[in-house]
């Protein structure tokens, strides 16, 4: 059962797809109204698994701190602004997936930050930390963000987004840190490292894959109905991961040794997709179906885009010994 789920983990460039195909097949053809009760357990499932492994301690070592500040100006100072640029230009008669593009531009940071980070050479330290930081500040600035620059175009009540953010990342953080402690108590350090730590990752798959099943079998038939809308959606977001690669290689080669250049690229880029999806499903009601289903589409662009970056990194920065001799 481990190695199967371990499998799909790593082809989720393939599962996605076929999820969001399954999805769309039962939209069309049978009653999705009770699939609405399945976004909370999903929600749990997507979320709570991923921060038993998060290392809140990394947040505290120092070491990196350029590499940190310039993660957080492109975070919060660039991503967002670009996401909602491209979202007006392109949903202006759809508020709500323009604010699925906001969403998917918002939280930065997800455990692929790590592992990309690691495939390609770089300073998986500073990954570490990115993530925790990015998770952390993501999540508080997600709703003034959202009020700031989409309160004008959509129904949004601000409570019940803090509230939803608040039960779909704090408590699922409070809970995944004292199932660590305890696992780390009961177990040891090593063995909860190597042995039961990269189990929950694998269970957070199988939310993701819900949730986008949920998603795409909801917004099915308006689907059907215009197929073109999904070229809509990949246009912008394309650009959106295109354009962030860009700046963020750049600004990398710039200010940074190769292995923080690498991180940087990566926490700044990859984006917290899980705890996007949750927000468009559980915050905004129906039409947050919109919402969910462009961020559905990010995952495909961004682990496809991620996989490809690795390819590169090397003419980009350099190889790692060439690096490192140099640095």
């Amino acid at each position: 059962m481990w190695s199967f789920l371990q499998t799909i983990t790593k082809k989720l460039t393939l599962a996605i797809p076929l999820m969001m195909a399954l999805g769309f097949a039962y939209g069309v053809s049978a009653e999705t109204a009770w699939l609405k009760g399945m976004i909370i357990p999903f929600t749990f499932l997507m979320v709570y698994p991923m921060m038993v492994t998060l290392n809140i301690k990394k947040v505290f070592e120092g070491g990196d701190t350029k590499a940190q500040i310039i993660t957080l100006g492109v975070n919060f100072l660039i991503t967002p602004f670009l996401a909602w640029g491209l979202g007006l230009t392109f949903f202006a008669d759809l508020p709500y997936m323009a604010l699925g593009l906001l969403l998917a531009g918002l939280v930065p940071t997800s455990g692929m930050t790590i592992s990309w980070t690691g495939f390609a050479k770089g300073n998986m330290a500073a990954a570490v930390k990115m993530t925790v930081i990015g998770l952390v500040a993501g999540s508080l600035a997600t709703p003034f963000y959202v009020q700031g620059l989409m309160g004008a175009a959509i129904a949004l009540d601000i409570g019940a987004v803090v509230s939803q953010i608040f039960f779909i990342v704090f408590l699922p953080m409070a809970l995944g840190f004292v199932t660590q402690r305890l696992l780390v108590r009961k177990f040891g350090q090593e063995h909860f490292q190597q042995r039961i730590g990269p189990r929950f990752p694998v269970l957070s798959t199988i939310g993701v894959l819900g949730i986008v099943f949920v998603a795409l079998a909801l917004k099915a038939r308006t689907i059907a109905a215009s197929p073109e809308l999904l070229v809509t959606i990949l246009v912008p977001l394309l650009l959106l991961y295109g354009i962030n690669f860009t700046i963020s290689t750049v600004i990398g080669k710039w200010l940074l040794n190769r292995g923080d250049a690498i991180a940087m690229v990566y926490g700044s880029v990859m984006r917290n997709l899980s705890i996007a999806l949750a927000i468009a499903m559980n915050a905004f009601g129906e039409q947050g179906a919109d919402a969910a289903l462009v961020v559905a589409l990010a995952y495909i662009i961004q682990v496809q885009s991620a996989a490809w970056y690795v390819t590169f990194t090397p003419r980009l920065f350099g190889p790692p010994k060439a690096a490192n001799t140099l640095s």
